[in-house]
């Protein structure tokens, strides 16, 4: 299956069965609820309300949790390509950069991530948005949570 080239404006990534299907059915059972809660009272009703809140709170979390974990093996795999790609001399400043830093890079192709790495050790380059606008030669991700 051909896919189709990623840029910054289409990099993003849906999961439909969470952000189509899940949060909204699990917000409007909170919704639906919480107003049957505040319209007849009862210890029925408020559990209803409550348990509602809660699985649409495990889901939150839940979708946090894997971009927790996700950000993590980003930031192990740019510091193991930095390493690869930097001269050695290099390599003691590759602590320097901030996992955000880092999850902005992970787009950079290997021929431009030296001098992209270097700005933002320099401080031309600050947060992810920032590195991300910088890079020319976009380096796919087709496997993100």
């Amino acid at each position: 299956m051909e896919r189709k080239p990623q840029n910054l404006e289409n990099h993003a990534k849906y999961a439909p069965a969470f952000h189509f299907v899940a949060v909204p059915v699990l917000s409007a059972a909170a919704v639906y609820f919480g107003w049957r809660a505040v319209q007849a009272p009862s210890l029925d009703t408020v559990a209803a309300a409550l348990f509602a809140v809660a699985v649409l709170i495990i889901a939150f979390v839940s979708r946090l949790f894997a971009l927790g974990v996700q950000d993590r093996v980003i930031r192990l795999e740019e510091r193991l390509r930095l390493e690869s790609l930097l001269p050695e001399e290099e390599w003691p400043r590759i602590p320097e950069f901030s996992t955000d830093q880092l999850i902005g890079l992970r787009f950079a192709s290997d021929e431009e991530l030296p001098e992209l790495a270097r700005r933002v050790l320099a401080g031309e380059l600050h947060d992810r948005t920032e590195i991300k606008k910088a890079v020319r030669d976009w380096r796919a991700d087709y496997e993100r949570i």
